[in-house]
Formats: C-alpha cells, sequence, structure tokens
C-alpha cells in the first residue's frame, strides 16, 4: 500500500524558518520516500506505508519536541492505479 501524508506544523514565522519547521522538513527529506514536497505553507510526501507511517510518527513527536504548537496532517491511500502511472491522484499535486 502506498499512501500520501500532507501536513503543516504552527505556530508560523513570516520572518524565518521556526525550528520546528526545520525538523520536519529533515525528518520527511531523510527519510526513505518517494516524493517530497516541502513548501512555505504545507509539505506533502509519498511513499510506502510502513515508511510514511514510520515518517510521520517521527514528524510528530520530534516537531512537537521542537516547538510546535499544532501540527496539521492528513493521510491518503494512493490508489493502485495512480501509483502504477506516476499520477497523484485526488486531491494531490
Amino acid at each position: 500500500m502506498r499512501l500520501r501524508v500532507e501536513f503543516t506544523t504552527e505556530p508560523f514565522d513570516l520572518d524565518e524558518v521556526p525550528p520546528h519547521a526545520v525538523v520536519a522538513r529533515d525528518i520527511v527529506q531523510g527519510a526513505a520516500l518517494d516524493s517530497v514536497d516541502v513548501g512555505p505553507f504545507g509539505n506533502t510526501a509519498e511513499g510506502g506505508a510502513e515508511q510514511v507511517l514510520a515518517a510521520v510518527h517521527e514528524l510528530l513527536r520530534e516537531s512537537l519536541e521542537a516547538g510546535a504548537t499544532r501540527i496539521s496532517l492528513q493521510v491518503n491511500v494512493i490508489p493502485e492505479s495512480a501509483a502504477a502511472t506516476g499520477e497523484a491522484g485526488e486531491g494531490g499535486r
């Protein structure tokens, strides 16, 4: 099974990237995921279920320890047909 996770960490800081956002970015970029898209207001990562769930677990724990006061996330199963053709599927980027 393949999964897509979309997440944001708060509080936002428009002047500089907060430590909790740096931690979250480093976790997903360092994880064994197939694709990672990091942006200023949202982040997306895709991969196998075990890899995505492991990254989410670490992201939650480490981002909270780094000062996040809120983490919003959504996890979607990527339909096999979309995964096989490389399409993002419904709600993807």
